[in-house]
């Protein structure tokens, strides 16, 4: 429809005008149009276009040919403004100039880094007036672009940027498009029908007939036009009787096949070079068609009889059903010799991957040229961080490829790709197909790795773990697969595998240094890494190991150490510190400590070396937790996270952010840690990481708790619950657990928390883990000791007192002092004990949580010994310290201890942080470390306008002015 004469639009209208608005204001959006073919999207698209300005717009349209191309949409939209990139954070605008072809792709690009700087760089391009983004048939955009729009359309709420998606109404582009207001599209009623109709005839509808054309159409625009224009204008008028049948759907159809045989035969084939190009892109159209001896004039016909509109820039059919007309009535060899053309004409022009798309479609049978030039494109698109559409080719490449070795191998691949992209279902089935095809064991046992990969992530971890093991069985050799065994074990919470992984890493032939163990590429969404290798539901460090001494002489003699291989000199150095690590996890495990420690501590000696590496820091986080070093594992946690960000490991990102966030909230930071969950929660389902997604429930849960707010805690750890139960992941909901304890202890709930604190810590593999029974010691020795359980408390204690024999943290001694205090009957001797455990304290910056409830105890014991004054001044740091912390009930617990020690209290006083929205306290925070505007957009994928306008929000929230004010605000430990 013309854009002036929509009518029976008001309420859409309505719509788009609010979204226009929106950018003109500075607050942009998305909107969602949706209906079926012809109900007028393409035309509320135009009307939104047409009244845009002053803000500049970018458009493009979804082609089915090029629905497999990775970023083609993406390239229409944003050719443009491509100039702009250069105002990019550096990996944003690498990762934007590989996925646009403006550049060679970075090593690894990634569909997060991608599309954050995509949404970057539509928020430069907004300035100075605002930016309309129009995507026309939405279902036919490939996969990349689509995956980076969206992510994009989520982001759009600071700044001037607004998308208008107009798609068809199926299942599938519901599904995809559910998180964006949405407008469906509908029929005409029949006073607007009349309106449309006299518009588009110059002839006014009676009643009736316009009545009897939208019964009969539905009211579709598309429908009713097409119709009219079969009608007589004494049939519109109602002065000549309708044709019964009215002329509808196949009908039209069928017309529009009629005026295709009365074309010449040259028309007709250029239509259909044209109808399978997709792009109407007039050079490769003409380019093609001569090959096919076709002329260019060829194309006149069609346009007389309004087929087709060709210009300078390009040519496109009516209606969809045109082409679809035109398609039909070509035989299948004559679609072969158009493909054959076309692939030719793209070839000349530099264009692979369409020239791969074209030879692939012209097809016959299976043909290794043809699978070998889209496994190239396949690999071009996943450099670009196209993973979806280069699962899509590789698919298609094993389909013609006619070897099954190489057909097994692309296939594996496609569901590395699939699983990178996103497509959960698509990667299992790419994996299924491959297995039946695969005969050759290295291949077999990288079948069986990315099965385990998969069940992590998504599925059962026990599953994941036997998976792991069997393959072992099969491969000896190969450590990559014992590590993975040893990560699925963590999250499990089986230690027995753990330790039985540590033995057969001991006996594991050292690789040589020019020849590193083998990794076949791994899904990036875990890297070779332990699962929460930092987690600990408390407040010190993670992986807990049976703790079970023995007497060494009755322990079986080692048939060798993971240092001691005759090539271990030679060995890669990354391999060497992963077999360390592996096997003083594993004797730890065992419960055999003395060499357990000593080979810990060599691994991370070693850590600097490999400091840039994501992987290595969270195994390097595992052994410091290991070592009762939580301070120590919460570091190099953090570390990981940065540099996930700043990496070619950013699709890590939801995996990552688990340590990242645990190793915040070991740290004190809970506010922080809760920001950096909810974050990576939102990236885990958006990746399809179910299992990513309970580790970040279960720690939301815990930060909940801290903050007393029980709704909260419980919902979340119900959702970490659904999901950790059924798929065995013992430490996830041992942590969900554990927040519901921390929550009972910090209301007073003494009874409840410890019943809830020791039925964790009896749970077993799938239900629970060591590592949360290990580290909730402390708070069950403080949980029975409040109940009156006296035995019970002792019995934690010796527990914790096992386990922490060779920890050289201060953070460590400190806890087992106050946990000693807790059960000591002779005030003087805890006061001592306090005391001591606040001074291994005193220089950790990280200690914040320890040190104000150690305070707590302290002052409580002080006042009950009655030292009144000495009771005051350590409650009036454990209340400032709380309320510093966010810590709500603990504040009110240590205000009340402080009132009753004669001294008068005001209300709490807000948390300076509670203000702040999770994606405002992550810019603070960095901002606070020093970081620049840019820094933060390319670590939290932003761009640097969102970020500059979330500081503009941040500030007056706070109550500060400047950043000096922000480091000393966020300086505190808050």
């Amino acid at each position: 429809m013309p854009g002036d004469a929509i009518a029976g639009r008001q309420a859409e209208i309505a719509a788009v005008t609010a979204l226009l608005d929106g950018v003109r204001s500075g607050t942009g959006g998305a909107l969602v149009v949706r209906g079926e073919p012809g109900v007028g999207k393409s035309a509320l698209l135009r009307h939104a276009a047409g009244r845009a300005a002053p803000a500049r717009v970018l458009r493009a349209t979804g082609a089915e040919p090029e629905s497999g191309l990775a970023f083609a949409a993406l390239h229409q939209l944003l050719r443009p403004v491509a100039g702009l990139t250069d105002a990019l954070p550096e990996p944003q605008r690498d990762a934007v100039h590989g996925a646009l072809g403006l550049a060679a792709p970075p090593a690894e690009s990634d569909r997060f880094l991608v599309a954050a700087g995509v949404l970057s760089l539509l928020e430069e391009a907004s300035r100075p007036h605002g930016l309309l983004c129009v995507v026309d048939d939405f279902h036919w955009a490939d996969r990349a672009s689509a995956d980076a729009l969206l992510f994009a359309a989520r982001r759009l709420e600071a700044g001037a940027v607004g998308l208008l998606i107009a798609t068809r109404d199926t299942p599938a582009t519901r599904h995809t498009l559910r998180d964006l207001p949405q407008r469906p599209l509908t029929g005409l009623d029949a006073g607007a029908a009349a309106t449309a109709l006299a518009s588009w005839t110059g002839t006014e509808p009676s009643p009736q007939v316009a009545a009897r054309l939208t019964e009969a159409t539905g009211g579709n625009p598309l429908a009713l036009r097409e119709t009219a224009e079969l009608l007589t204008p004494g049939q519109l008028s109602g002065r000549e009787p309708l044709p019964d049948p009215l002329p509808l759907g196949d009908r039209i159809a069928a017309a529009y096949e009629d005026r295709l045989a009365a074309l010449p035969d040259a028309t007709r084939r250029m239509l259909l070079v044209a109808a399978l190009d997709g792009r109407g892109d007039p050079g490769a159209i003409l380019a093609a068609a001569a090959r096919l001896d076709v002329p260019g004039h060829a194309l006149e016909p069609a346009e007389a009889a309004g087929l087709i509109e060709a210009g300078p820039t390009a040519i496109t059919f009516r209606h969809p059903l045109v082409r679809s007309a035109v398609q039909a009535a070509a035989g299948p060899a004559e679609r072969r010799a158009a493909h054959e053309a076309l692939a030719a004409a793209h070839g000349d022009a530099g264009e692979a991957d369409r020239r791969a798309a074209h030879l692939a479609a012209a097809a016959v049978g299976p043909d290794e040229t043809v699978a070998a030039a889209l496994s190239a494109a396949a690999e071009r698109a996943r450099a670009r961080g196209g993973h979806a559409d280069a699962a899509d080719v590789l698919t298609r490449a094993a389909q013609l490829t006619p070897e099954p070795h190489a057909r097994a191998r692309r296939l594996t691949d496609a569901a590395t790709a699939a699983w990178l992209g996103g497509r959960p279902g698509q990667a299992h089935s790419a994996l299924a197909a491959a297995h039946e095809h695969a005969t050759d064991p290295a291949l077999l046992t990288e079948l069986a790795q990315l099965r385990g990969r998969f069940a992590l992530n998504s599925g059962d971890a026990a599953d994941a773990l036997r998976i792991f093991l069997d393959a072992a069985d099969r491969a000896p050799g190969r450590l990559a697969l014992l590590a993975d065994a040893a990560e699925a074990a963590a999250c499990v919470g089986d230690t027995e595998a753990g330790a039985l992984i540590g033995r057969r890493v001991d006996v594991l032939p050292a690789a040589r240094r020019e020849e590193p163990a083998s990794r076949p590429e791994q899904p990036a969404t875990r890297p070779e890494q332990p699962a929460s290798v930092t987690e600990q539901p408390g407040d010190a460090a993670d992986v807990l190991p049976d703790v079970r001494p023995e007497d060494p002489a009755s322990r079986p003699e080692q048939p060798g150490s993971a240092t001691e291989h005759p090539d271990a000199r030679s060995e890669h150095p990354g391999d060497a510190f992963l077999r360390a690590v592996l096997a003083g996890c594993g004797a730890l495990e065992a419960g055999d400590r003395d060499r357990g420690v000593p080979l810990l501590r060599r691994a991370l000696a070693a850590v600097e070396d490999t400091a840039d590496d994501a992987a290595a820091l969270l195994w390097a986080a595992a052994a410091a937790s290991l070592l009762g070093e939580s301070d120590a594992a919460a570091g190099y946690g953090a570390r990981a996270g940065s540099v996930a960000r700043m990496s070619s490991l950013a699709g890590t990102l939801p995996v990552v952010l688990e340590n990242a966030a645990t190793a915040e909230r070991m740290n004190s930071r809970f506010a922080h840690s809760e920001a950096l969950s909810t974050e990576g929660l939102a990236l885990a389902r958006e990746a399809g990481l179910t299992n990513s997604a309970a580790a970040h429930l279960a720690n939301l849960a815990v930060c909940a708790a801290v903050r007393g707010q029980e709704d909260l805690c419980r919902t979340r750890a119900q959702e970490a619950l659904a999901i950790a139960i059924p798929h065995r992941l013992g430490l996830r909901a041992g942590v969900a657990s554990y927040a519901l304890g921390m929550l009972d202890l910090g209301l007073g709930r003494f009874d409840l928390a410890h019943r809830r604190l020791t039925a964790l810590a009896a749970a077993g593999p799938g239900a629970g883990s060591p590592v949360v029974a290990w580290g909730s010691a402390a708070d069950r020795v403080e949980a029975a000791a409040a109940a009156g359980d006296e035995p019970a408390a002792r019995g934690a204690l010796a527990f914790l007192e096992q386990w922490s024999a060779h920890a050289a943290s201060g953070r460590e001694r400190a806890r087992l002092a106050r946990c000693r205090a807790l059960v000591a009957a002779d005030d003087g001797e805890a006061v001592t004990l306090l005391e001591e455990a606040l001074h291994h304290l005193a220089s950790d910056p990280g200690a914040a949580w320890d040190q104000a409830r150690t305070a707590l105890l302290l002052g409580e014991r002080l006042r009950r010994a009655r030292r009144i004054a000495e009771a005051r001044d350590r409650l009036r740091d454990a209340v400032e310290a709380f309320r510093r912390l966010g810590a709500g009930p603990w504040e009110q617990r240590a205000r009340g201890e402080l009132r009753a020690a004669g001294e008068s209290t005001g209300p709490a006083g807000p948390d300076a942080l509670a203000a702040l929205t999770p994606q405002e306290l992550r810019i603070a925070r960095l901002v606070a470390d020093g970081a620049s505007n840019k820094d933060v957009a390319a670590r939290l994928f932003l761009s640097p306008r969102t970020v500059e306008y979330h500081l503009y929000k941040v500030y007056p929230k706070l109550g500060i002015s400047s950043r000096a004010d922000l480091v000393r605000l966020l300086g505190r430990g808050c």
